[in-house]
Parts: structure tokens; C-alpha cells; sequence
């Protein structure tokens, strides 16, 4: 393991080397923190890019390699699966390479599973292609709000951790672009140029991610001092603050420590202290509730939601669904601006409560409504006001919350548990809305996801305190009490 620490004096990141000290006595609003905290972010473009494509790709695919329904429904759905395994394992990775190097690891498989993709010439090598990008993604997923954490300033930490799924959204928009302007091209190239269009973008931002400085607390762990100062100046809002965060750090990372790796699960999960059972609870039951709340079945099954309604033109619902899209992503922009002002709790409890609200709407106008002109109207507005509702707190809070509140001996595994208990609950959703719909209705569905929204508002009410503005290191403090 190296070390670089007080003695050597070295520069965290190339980007450190070149730069001016600031002055000690001006404060300042950071916008080195925002660039670095921009450019992690960036990464999980390409897991929305990679999620969504596969929604027009598909057709491409099957009449090229002569794949059944099930292939392709397995094909769409295994990421969710696949990204288990980086998930589970990235906590480890991210504490042994590093926050940024573990993000470039992920560029590394995102670009080679597009290539994969591109290439692949069967069935078998397509779900293996897959795989790879999985792992790629679930790098990202569980690193990326680490690192936006650990970067950022308490003033801006909320605007910045609620970066990443405003890129993934921002991903899935593309995707859509994508299969809109290829769907020209020829059946068997079609589908293999949307795929090798990824293959450059993780290459620039592995370039770019190098160029940023490693996580200050990251940089502690390992004895490095000088250079987590060095990463603190430019990270802070002032000089003055920047020594308060290092000795904050330095004073958790004093504390007694777990062996890494298997010492830190066995204190997650089999003897956690009062504090870190409380913290647990509050990462795995905000990714929980996220996902149960039927968000993926409004993303994945729009179309036929709004053909239940009444809306039996294909044009019309393509329009109402990149309605959705839209709307989503413009949310989730209003949440970034609005929570390191409002903060955390209140954001959370709006959203949880709108989404409660919106869901019970929907599934009255499923119920009650005749198919008609009318009906299709109303559900597409109660559509567009559930993810109005839940992009405004519940999607980008939670990955903000729940990395920001872990301790720093437990931060990457706690982060990487929270993120698989959200990939299970989503592919559960995913793959059983129809059969369920079946078996309930659609309406009942949704009466059943209200039900879970308003359990979330009354799990935030009771259980998250306000983050807002306090310190990394203050955390194990608030959830002590």
C-alpha cells in the first residue's frame, strides 16, 4: 500500500500540480468541487444510455439474429442482475484502488461492453457482452455518490450528490435520440452503430476522471495528509473551512478501526452498533421504498398504461411517453437547485407524499374511467405528475442521503448494500408488473404502490433527521442521538 503522506508533498491529481493557491482570508463559492462532482457524475450517463437502448435496439436484434421474445426480455432485464456483482463489489474496489480509480475501472468495462455489444454475433455473446457492462455500471452506481460525497463542500453537497440521476436521465433521453435517428439504417447495422457509439464516451471520461483529485478521506485512509489539504483547499468554500474538514477526518479515521473488507460487512450486518443499525436501516429502507414504489413500472410500461387509458394511437403515446422523459428530467433539476435550501427531510416527505397521492389518482382513473379521449388526458397528467412528484425528492435524494450519512470506515460496502437492495427491488418491480396486473389489475397495482409511497413518507417522517449542512464527520453524532 503507498503512501505519500505529510513528507512527500505530492499532488493528488495532475489538475493540483498546475493550480494557484488560494488566498487564505477570502471565502468562496467552489466550482472546482462542482467540476469534479460534474465529471464523476457523467459516468452514469452511459448506464441510462445502456438501460434504455435496448427498448428500440430490441427490434433491430431480433430480426438480425432470429431471437425469440424470451431472449430478448432476458436480454432487456439482466443488467439489473449482472450489476449485483460489481455492486456488491465495488465498497471493496473503491477502498482499495481508490474513489477515481475505481471510477476509471468502470469506464474500462463500459467501453468494452459496447464494443462487445457492437460486435456480438450471437445470443450468448450478447448476454456476455451484457455482463460486461454491468459491471461497468454498478462501478458507477456505488462510487459515484461516494466520491460527490467525500468531495463536497457541506454548503453544496446536496446540489452535487443529486447530480447522478440527473445524468442517467439524461442517458436515457439519448438512447431514445438514438433509436430515433438510426432507425433508418439497415437492420443488421442498425442496432450495432447505436451500441458502437458508446464505446468513446467512457474513453474521454476515464481521461477526464484521471484528472481529478482523489477523495480527500480516501487520501486520510492511506496516510496521505498533504495531499488530502491540498484536495481541501480547492474543495472548500474557504481555506479556514478546509483545515476544519481535515481535522474532522483525520479525527474519524483515528478512531478504531475494521480490518477492511470482511470486518466491515461483519459490523454492517452481523454486530452493528446501535448507530450504524440506525444508519442501515435508513440506507436499505430509502432504496427499498425508492424502487417499491412502482417507479420503473411507469418508466418500463408507460405504453400500456396509456393504452388502457383510451389512447390507442402509436404517435400519441410516443409523445406522451417522451412527455414522461421529459418532465422527469426537469424535476429532478428542481430538486438539484432546491436541496441544500430546503434540505433533505422536507424534499423527501413532498415527494414521498405527492408520489402517494399521484399513484392513488392514476389508479382511480384507471378504475372508475371508460377508455376515452378523457380518461387517456387524465392519466397521462396523474403520469406526469407522479414523476414530477418523485423526481422533485425521491429519486436524486435517496443516493445523496444514503451516502452522506454512512460512516467513513463503512461508506463504500454501505453504499454498495444500499444499491443492490435498490437493483433487486427494481428488477422485482420490473419483471412482475404485468403478471401482477394480471392478477390484481392495473389499477390495483397502483392502489398497491400508493400503499408502499405513503409507508415511505411515514418511514422519512420518523426515522431521517435533516442532513442539511453538517459535516461528513458529524453524522455518527446525529444518528447517535
Amino acid at each position: 500500500m503507498a503512501h505519500g503522506g505529510d513528507e512527500t508533498g505530492t499532488t493528488a491529481a495532475p489538475l493540483l500540480a498546475s493550480s494557484a493557491k488560494p488566498s487564505d482570508d477570502e471565502p468562496r463559492r467552489n466550482m472546482y468541487a462542482c467540476a469534479c462532482a460534474t465529471l464523476a457524475s457523467m459516468t452514469t450517463i452511459l448506464m441510462g444510455y445502456n438501460l434504455a437502448l435496448m427498448s428500440g435496439a430490441q427490434l433491430f436484434i431480433r430480426d438480425d439474429l432470429g431471437l425469440t421474445d424470451g431472449q430478448i426480455e432476458v436480454l432487456a432485464g439482466s443488467m439489473n442482475l449482472y450489476m449485483l456483482v460489481s455492486i456488491l463489489a465495488a465498497g471493496w474496489t473503491a477502498d482499495v484502488l481508490g474513489r477515481r480509480g475505481t471510477l476509471v475501472l468502470a469506464n474500462a468495462f463500459l467501453m468494452a461492453g459496447a464494443l462487445a455489444m457492437s460486435l456480438g454475433g450471437s445470443y450468448a455473446a450478447l448476454m456476455a457482452a451484457r455482463f460486461v457492462t454491468s459491471i461497468g455500471v454498478g462501478f458507477s452506481l456505488v462510487v459515484a455518490p461516494v466520491y460527490n460525497a467525500e468531495i463536497s463542500p457541506a454548503s453544496a453537497r446536496g446540489v452535487l450528490s443529486s447530480l447522478l440521476d440527473m445524468f442517467i436521465n439524461v442517458g436515457i433521453l439519448l438512447s431514445y435520440v438514438s433509436n430515433y435517428a438510426l432507425a433508418g439504417l439497415p437492420v443488421h447495422r442498425g442496432w450495432r452503430v447505436m451500441y458502437g457509439i458508446g464505446v468513446l464516451p467512457p474513453l474521454f471520461l476515464a481521461a477526464g476522471v484521471l484528472a481529478m483529485p482523489e477523495s480527500p478521506r480516501w487520501l486520510v485512509m492511506r496516510g496521505r495528509h498533504a495531499d488530502a489539504r491540498a484536495v481541501l483547499v480547492r474543495t472548500s468554500d474557504s481555506v479556514a473551512e478546509a483545515e476544519l474538514r481535515l481535522e474532522e477526518i483525520k479525527q474519524a479515521v483515528a478512531a478504531p478501526q475494521l480490518e477492511a473488507g470482511g470486518g466491515v460487512w461483519r459490523e454492517l450486518l452481523l454486530g452493528p452498533s446501535a448507530m450504524v443499525r440506525r444508519v442501515v436501516s435508513c440506507v436499505v429502507g430509502l432504496h427499498f421504498f425508492q424502487q417499491a414504489s412502482g417507479i420503473d413500472a411507469i418508466v418500463l410500461y408507460s405504453p400500456l398504461v396509456f393504452k388502457k387509458a383510451g389512447m390507442s394511437s402509436n404517435s400519441a403515446v410516443l409523445g406522451a411517453t417522451v412527455a414522461v422523459g421529459v418532465v422527469k428530467t426537469c424535476f429532478i433539476l428542481v430538486a438539484t437547485l432546491l436541496s441544500d435550501r430546503l434540505g433533505r427531510r422536507p424534499l423527501l416527505l413532498a415527494s414521498t407524499g405527492g408520489v402517494s397521492v399521484t399513484l392513488v389518482s392514476l389508479a382511480l382513473t384507471l378504475r372508475v374511467a371508460s377508455p376515452s379521449a378523457a380518461s387517456a388526458a387524465a392519466c397521462v397528467a396523474s403520469v406526469l405528475a407522479f414523476v414530477a412528484a418523485f423526481s422533485v425528492g425521491f429519486g436524486p435524494m435517496t443516493a445523496t442521503y444514503a451516502a452522506e450519512i454512512m460512516p467513513l470506515r463503512l461508506r463504500a460496502q454501505g453504499t454498495s448494500l444500499g444499491m443492490a437492495v435498490n437493483r433487486v427491488t427494481c428488477g422485482v418491480v420490473s419483471m412482475t408488473f404485468i403478471s401482477l396486473a394480471d392478477g390484481i389489475t392495473m389499477p390495483g397495482c397502483f392502489f398497491l404502490y400508493a400503499g408502499v409511497a405513503a409507508t415511505a413518507c411515514a418511514f422519512v417522517y420518523v426515522r431521517l433527521p435533516e442532513t442539511r449542512g453538517r459535516s461528513l464527520e458529524d453524522m455518527d453524532v446525529l444518528f447517535a442521538k
